[in-house]
């Protein structure tokens, strides 16, 4: 295979754009031909898009490639299936999804355009320009049949808030025009800041819009999505508009609504067996290279379509929090279930966000990095098959300051806790279970819960050294406080072990940073030792 310049991968009139993702160079710069082999491959058949697909981690296509379950399957290496353009319905995105591969749209190169056509057409429709112009162009002047409406003050219903569909709200406020949207998927706040009436469906906004627009992609719980039945439910004078793609409306209905309601009902659509846009357009072809390359770079996905919308502003407070809550998962599974056996199914996990991340609304990524965390060492992929796609689906298949707690069974009916969080970009662990202190999640460290007795720390490391472990770090994470109680004899801070025979047992964990490799005969030794109560190799 050989490289192709990205300029080619923008603008070639190709369709179907392969990316291998084997690296070129150390680094990851802007540009896919300087970190990825890319091959351009035009008029593939089906089954020649099968008898490749398994070489690639990405691929780019038009409207015209069919990526159904059978290419998917097939794409064993695919991570992100990237569509130039905004409809994916030639995707099969639920496959996808069910994968893990990421499918992403280009919407970004033509949002503006989208938004400012869809206004065009609305001002359009209330002034009948379409009308005027091919009269007068017959030599005609119907004036009393061209009087228009103020579109001002009027009401605007909006199917789709997402970033065309948000555009298209502001410019209408911009126009005195009150707008009420239906998304399943829009963030209540964000609708909230733009002024924008979220509905509970779509029979609650329409009997009261005069313009009616949509933006969505045809897929199946869009095809005919306004049929009769809805668009007896509008105003005789509401205009509907179509900027999206053809067969979302019900065209028989709407070419029938339109003979009923004479000239009162005004119509802008686009054809189900509209031409379909050729691979043309820079900004579409920049754009939808620059998502690829996220996606392959390891970044959060800002398009995807088989996942929730994440803004600019959150993505940024959620990233380095992403290997943070994925080392809780992988800690949780090696510390607290791993040695003593056992499965993750059956548990509870619950996270908790403190301070300025309990504002952040959609936390998804972080659910998908405790997924990926808790099944990485106990999965033939080592957790490479999770990301933000999939991750609850995983989740029910296997039954920030941030806080993991874990209800289960096995723990006793007591929760099971481990916090972390993050501070100048660096992850810290501060508690785990019982025991607070903090250390980084970095490489292999032995986890030691102990009675907290002098010697201990020494015996240890003797046993480390006969096996030639190196000790990089230590911390000791003590017990959280407890009430002074007086049973037998007390320790002088205070803790006790409540059996009322005088001994104390201070508990403690060792947290220890190690290199070397750590036999199950070295563990079993550890484990062996007086006052040592259990022992965990964790891989961080």
């Amino acid at each position: 295979m050989s490289a192709v310049p990205e300029e080619a991968v923008a603008q070639a009139p190709a369709e179907a754009v392969a990316v291998d993702a084997a690296p070129a160079a150390p680094a990851a710069p802007a540009k896919p031909r300087d970190l990825f082999q890319v091959d351009i491959r035009m008029g593939l058949s089906a089954e020649e898009l099968l008898a490749v697909i398994p070489d690639y981690e990405a691929l780019i296509v038009r409207s015209e490639t069919k990526v159904n379950a059978a290419v998917l399957a097939a794409g064993v290496h695919l991570k992100v299936v990237a569509r130039a353009g905004v409809g994916v319905d030639n995707i099969d995105v639920p496959a996808a999804t069910a994968r893990g591969v990421i499918v992403v749209n280009s919407p970004s190169g033509n949002i503006l355009a989208a938004a400012e056509h869809t206004i065009a057409l609305l001002l359009a429709t209330a002034r009948h320009i379409g009308r005027a112009d091919g009269t007068l162009k017959a030599s005609k002047w119907e004036r009393s049949k061209l009087v228009g409406v103020e579109v001002g003050g009027r009401t605007l219903g909006i199917i789709g808030l997402g970033k065309v569909g948000m555009h298209v709200a502001r410019m209408a406020k911009g126009l005195g025009m009150k707008v009420v949207a239906v998304d399943p998927y829009a963030s209540p706040e964000v609708a909230a800041r733009a002024n924008v009436e979220l509905a509970a469906d779509l029979q609650a906004i329409l009997p009261v819009v005069d313009f009616l627009t949509i933006h969505t992609p045809l897929i199946a719980s869009t095809l005919d999505l306004l049929g009769e039945k809805e668009l007896q439910q509008m105003k005789k004078t509401a205009r509907v508009l179509n900027v999206a793609r053809g067969g979302v409306y019900n065209e028989e209905a709407l070419i029938k609504a339109l003979d009923e309601g004479g000239s009162r009902r005004r119509a802008w659509t686009s054809s189900r067996q509209s031409p379909r846009a050729g691979f043309h357009g820079e900004n579409v072809s920049l754009d939808v290279c620059a998502q690829v390359l996220k996606v392959l770079n390891g970044d959060l996905p800002t398009t995807a379509v088989n996942a929730p919308l994440i803004l600019p502003e959150e993505y940024r407070r959620l990233q380095p929090f992403v290997p943070l809550v994925e080392k809780l998962g992988s800690l949780y599974t090696q510390h607290f279930v791993g040695r003593r056996g056992g499965m993750i199914g059956g548990r509870t996990f619950e996270l908790v966000y403190h301070g300025e991340l309990a504002s952040v609304t959609n936390t998804r990524p972080l659910l998908a990095a405790l997924v990926k965390g808790l099944v990485s060492t106990i999965s033939d992929a080592q957790g490479g098959d999770v990301n933000i796609v999939n991750a609850t689906l995983i989740a029910k298949e296997r039954a920030c300051l941030v806080t993991l707690t874990v209800r289960g069974e096995e723990s006793g009916g007591a929760p099971q806790v481990i916090e972390g969080y993050i501070s100048e970009d660096r992850a810290y662990i501060s508690r785990l279970d019982r025991f607070h202190g903090s250390f980084e999640p970095e490489g292999t460290v032995l986890v030691l819960h102990n009675y907290d007795t002098p010697g201990k720390i020494g015996g240890v490391g003797m046993v480390l050294g006969k096996q030639g472990v190196n000790i990089n770090f230590m911390q000791v994470a003590s017990r959280e406080p407890k009430p002074r109680k007086r049973v037998g004899s007390v320790s002088s801070n205070g803790f006790g072990n409540g059996s009322g025979t005088g001994k104390v047992s201070n508990e403690a964990l060792m947290i220890l940073g190690i290199d070397g490799v750590v036999s199950k005969e070295v563990l079993d030794e550890l484990a062996a030792t007086e006052g040592i109560l259990d022992v965990s190799l964790v891989n961080l």
